[in-house]
């Protein structure tokens, strides 16, 4: 799969446009849980040079179908967002690929940009924490059922797949080549939530899925922006993730020892919209922070964890 996705990176036939390509990717606070009704007029409209491949969340043990096509991005690719029949249906929530796309258009307008987007609410990396949500350990399969064997990490092949199989993703008649740009990676929560032991494995679970998916999009070096998981203390225990500041070590430690990542820590102050979602200015913020990274990680000035105001 990876050497039909390489392929489809680097056969393009010329002349042809130029898109910086990004993969967004994780649970539900990269689903997206803003409202869309609460955006600033900046953020409300669609963002002409900017594409979106949406792959809607599917479940573990389903058929990876990957369904999804190019489209200029909107709002309404939150939690909630379908296709039916072909078409898609938006939904009323937003996630932070808004801002960050506004932000890295308005960075470099000269630039057109293509992002894919898979998420699950409630995934995790780790096996035992998968639950009924979803796992992306590439080793994760049922004990049986039809698709046993398919989970978040196949989902999220297929969406790649099928986002670089459409040669011509601005329907412009001329063949577009996609310079893999960044992964945006918003996750954490889920692992945090079983044990120290799994908490603690983060770290290496994080490193083997990122150093997939960097292969998934043939680039070593490709840079990463994670997301520092935070807690809304919304809990009788006063805390909803028992683990939280032990994965968020190793969260540190990842970006640390990876020269191509940086960990975003802005998330600490935002409010939340229930126990575990940020409100709407928190995915605002949240997508700005993300773009100021890639900013940095592009334009390398030794940066590893800071917010932008």
């Amino acid at each position: 799969m990876i050497a039909l996705i390489e392929s489809m990176l680097l056969t393009r036939t010329l002349p042809a446009a130029e898109f910086d390509l990004y993969f967004l990717g994780g649970q539900s606070n990269m689903e997206g849980f803003g409202k869309v009704d609460e955006l600033p007029d900046s953020l409300a409209g669609r963002l002409p040079g900017v594409y979106i491949f949406h792959s809607p969340a599917a479940a573990d043990q389903t058929a990876a179908s990957g369904e999804g096509f190019w489209t200029i991005l909107q709002p309404g690719h939150g939690t909630g967002f379908q296709i039916r029949n072909g078409v898609n249906r938006y939904s009323d929530r937003f996630g932070l690929e808004l801002s960050m796309l506004h932000a890295l258009r308005k960075a470099n307008p000269d630039r057109e940009i293509a992002v894919i987007k898979y998420a699950r609410n409630g995934s995790s990396i780790a096996i035992n924490a998968a639950g009924r949500f979803g796992c992306w350990d590439p080793d994760f399969h049922a004990e049986e059922g039809l698709h046993r064997d398919v989970n978040q990490y196949d989902h999220c092949l297929a969406t790649i797949r099928n986002a670089l199989a459409d040669v011509d993703i601005d329907n412009d008649g001329i063949d577009d080549t996609l310079i893999p740009a960044g992964i945006a990676w918003m996750q954490g929560e889920s692992d945090a939530t079983i044990d120290l032991e799994t908490a603690d494995a983060y770290g290496t679970n994080l490193k083997r899925l990122m150093d997939l998916l960097r292969a998934a999009l043939h680039q070593d070096d490709l840079p990463v922006v994670i997301g520092r998981i935070s807690d809304s203390g919304n809990n009788p225990s006063g805390k909803v993730w028992t683990h939280g500041d032990a994965l968020r070590q190793k969260q540190q430690a990842f970006v640390e020892g990876d020269r191509c990542a940086e960990l975003v820590i802005s998330t600490d102050e935002y409010q939340y919209s229930d126990p575990w979602h940020y409100d709407s200015e928190g995915y605002i913020d949240l997508g700005k922070q993300f773009a100021a990274a890639f900013e940095r990680l592009q334009n390398p000035r030794g940066h590893r964890s800071v917010r932008v105001d």
